[in-house]
């Protein structure tokens, strides 16, 4: 018997391959068979694909009154005419599937542009050049600073899109400070890529002075024929081969330009432009909190540590006084016991002998007495040096900034310093530095 599932697990499990393997969206180019209208706003569709007079395939798509509403009205803005029957067009799809209603395109962009005809295919020619030649990612390659301070912007000063930029850095509610300079350009008209390109070129030319961490280009809304400027193939190359990273801002309503795509960041309008440039900020310094935090802990737990360590080899030392005392008194005791034992040995045997025994016994014990008690003194005198607390009783002290020692730093002027004496800590600021003898 063969294993068998259910259609609808059938269903579900071409629902499911199809959400994990399948893009997002896609751009797709097709032809408009038929469309209709629905009383909500919504327009249904079906695309084909012809080779000849033949349909080589056909599928089912729909746009929602939503979507529909901006995509219609932009489409003839464009191109001055209503989506219908026999229109090529390339639509932005994402490909849905239906337990019931099977496979679907949901449209939610369409480029009115490429209906325009040879538009669509000198841009997609200039993509595959700048393909073949590496140009796509050159710039994405370069190092974009979290936190750049100095920026080169490519607009024009009258551009709305420039002074919505100027005013977001300018007016952040962080209080960061950012650098900005405008190298003017014109931003659209037959004469617009080669004055973005010249504007790019002073920029680097200016670099050497000014060390920029970035170029922005910004230029705000406008119709979408007055954005050829930036699908030329030479202003592609300036921006791929740029030595900064370059983010655009352009504020199209289309997908990309293919300034975008050889950028190294695109945004969809200057003020997001802006926002995305404060957020590198923003995300620098709440790092630089948590680092700043983990530093005072660490270095709180190390002072822990280091006292801890002072309090234990205080001890030890106590205690191997106390046992160096002892072992001393020990070894007097037994030299006296044995004085008196040999004495009273001798007394019976000879008193003479005796008494010349005992005066060198006695001489003896009082060298032995000096050489212990010297012993004694020269290890307790060890045992003081030792012990942390004369240092700042000889009125040595110990100074750290931020938690280390000075002579392992490089101190210079305005630095805060910590000065412990024995139980006091003195805080103080370094106005000069004087170097002498080697």
């Amino acid at each position: 018997m063969h294993d068998a599932i259910s259609l609808l697990e059938l269903n579900q499990l071409i629902k499911d391959t199809l959400d994990e393997q399948l893009d997002p969206t896609y751009w797709v180019i097709a032809e408009i068979a038929e469309i209709n209208h629905a009383r909500q706003g919504h327009a249904y569709l079906e695309l084909v694909e012809k080779e000849g007079t033949q349909i080589a395939a056909k599928i089912r798509a729909n746009i929602w009154s939503y979507t529909y509403r901006s995509v219609a009205s932009r489409f003839k803005a464009v191109t001055g005419q209503e989506l219908k029957s026999g229109m090529k067009v390339l639509a932005q799809v994402t490909v849905t599937f239906h337990e019931i209603y099977g496979i679907s395109l949901n449209i939610k962009e369409i480029d009115p542009n490429y209906t325009l005809g040879e538009r669509a295919r000198i841009r997609q020619e200039i993509l595959d050049r700048l393909n073949r030649e590496g140009m796509l990612e050159l710039n994405k390659q370069i190092n974009l600073p979290s936190v750049p301070q100095k920026i080169a912007i490519v607009s024009s000063s009258t551009a709305a899109g420039y002074g919505d930029f100027v005013n977001q850095i300018k007016n952040n509610r962080f209080g960061y400070q950012v650098q900005l300079r405008l190298f003017q350009a014109t931003l659209q008209g037959t004469e617009a890529a080669q004055t973005i390109i010249q504007a790019l070129k002073a920029i680097h030319e200016a670099h050497f002075e000014n060390s920029f961490d970035a170029i922005v280009i910004i230029r705000g809304g406008g119709a979408q024929l007055d954005l050829d400027c930036f699908d030329d193939y030479h202003l592609a190359v300036e921006i791929a081969k740029s030595k900064l990273p370059i983010i655009t801002g352009i504020g199209h309503e289309r997908d990309e330009t293919i300034a975008d795509l050889v950028a190294h960041t695109k945004m969809k309008t200057p003020t997001a432009t802006a926002e995305f440039i404060l957020s590198g900020f923003r995300e620098f310094e709440e790092n630089m909190e948590l680092i700043w935090k983990q530093i005072e802990r660490n270095a709180s737990q190390i002072w822990i540590w280091e006292e801890g360590k002072v309090r234990e080899l205080e001890n030890k030392l106590a205690k191997l006084s106390g046992i160096l005392i002892e072992r001393s008194d020990e070894k007097l005791n037994f030299i006296l016991r044995q004085i008196n034992t040999l004495s009273q040995k001798q007394l019976t045997v000879n008193k003479i002998t005796l008494d010349n025994r005992l005066l060198n016994l006695q001489k003896a014990s009082r060298v032995i007495m000096k050489i212990e008690s010297e012993r004694l003194e020269r290890l307790n005198t060890d045992l003081n040096r030792l012990n942390p607390k004369r240092f700042f009783e000889m009125g040595y002290t110990r100074t750290e900034i931020s938690g280390v020692p000075v002579h392992k730093l490089d101190p210079k002027s305005g630095d805060k310093l910590c000065t412990y004496y024995g139980d006091i800590k003195i805080e103080s600021t370094i106005e000069t530095i004087e170097k002498y003898g080697k």
